[in-house]
């Protein structure tokens, strides 16, 4: 399987492999290496950790990951880039599934493989990647992962039932404005807890409000599973705060709730997708009045 990141997309991705598992198939799971622990605890598969951004100065790990990828009858491109096409077609897998052209953002990854599936796009892409899994096992998969065994907290019971707001993105245009992030933590006062990641600490500061203690994956994973409500934008931390049935609010702007908003919550997103396309187009009133009818 190959899905290498980032976490959302690991995360949108596990139902699939968890799926095939099921299945009976035997699944390694090529992923970057931050999210090893996740993939073997969660999706319960061998993962073969990879840093792509380091190869150029450890040449022992290419050998090695190349070495870990051979030897498999099936290979399976969820991403449909050419990276992970590439990984796919290096595997020498017989079979190397992916995508078709409609479905990839780097349409010449559609050469690295000779098993392309048409997924319905108008759907979830959780359920795209069940599509593309489905082919490999050639029956309808009905995988239900359990996320908790994920989640370790010691030390951090105390931020258990907190109003929990992710101000970070992976791209700054999918970030909610500061001041009104603001708002929302002036509002909520001592139940909200403001928690951040690499890179992110002054960003969280400049909220105002209590900023949780640096995390690890999984403390983070403590944090979300037992929130009160999560709010924040299209960002890993949303998509797992879902995937354990946490209550979220997602803001969207220039991506699309249909396909990547937070699964099984859709209807608590607030959306300028299609109109604005603009964070800043999200008014605080909003988002308050949404948090309030979510945690009923």
């Amino acid at each position: 399987m190959l899905r290498l990141s980032a976490l959302g997309d690991v995360i949108h991705t596990i139902p699939a492999v968890v799926g095939l598992r099921e299945s009976g198939f035997d699944v390694s799971w090529v992923v970057e290496a931050p999210y090893r622990e996740l993939v073997e605890i969660v999706a319960k598969v061998r993962a073969i950790p990879v840093q792509l951004k380091t190869w150029s100065r450890s040449p022992g790990q290419v050998r090695d990951a190349l070495r870990d990828i051979r030897g498999h009858e099936i290979a399976v491109d969820f991403q449909g880039l050419l990276k992970s096409a590439g990984f796919a077609w290096l595997s020498r897998a017989p079979a190397r599934y992916g995508f078709d052209r409609d479905a990839i953002r780097e349409k010449p990854a559609v050469f690295f493989t000779n098993r392309r599936v048409r997924v319905d796009r108008s759907r979830h892409v959780v359920e795209w990647n069940l599509q593309l899994a489905e082919a490999v096992a050639g029956k309808s998969l009905h995988p239900r992962p359990d996320f908790a065994p994920f989640a370790t907290g010691a030390g951090l019971e105390k931020y258990r039932g907190r109003t929990v707001l992710l101000p970070g993105a992976g791209r700054v245009e999918k970030q909610w404005p500061v001041d009104r992030f603001r708002e929302v933590a002036r509002a909520h006062g001592p139940r909200t807890l403001v928690v951040w990641g690499p890179g992110e600490q002054k960003l969280a500061e400049e909220i105002g409000g209590e900023i949780a203690p640096k995390t690890n994956l999984r403390e983070l994973a403590f944090l979300l599973k037992n929130a009160a409500v999560v709010v924040g934008g299209d960002t890993g931390p949303l998509h797992l705060a879902a995937a354990f049935g946490t209550r979220v609010v997602g803001l969207y702007g220039p991506t699309d709730p249909r396909r990547n908003g937070p699964y099984g919550q859709l209807a608590s997103c607030i959306s300028e997708f299609g109109r604005s396309e603009s964070m800043a187009a999200i008014q605080p009133a909003e988002v308050m009045k949404r948090i309030e009818e979510v945690a009923r």
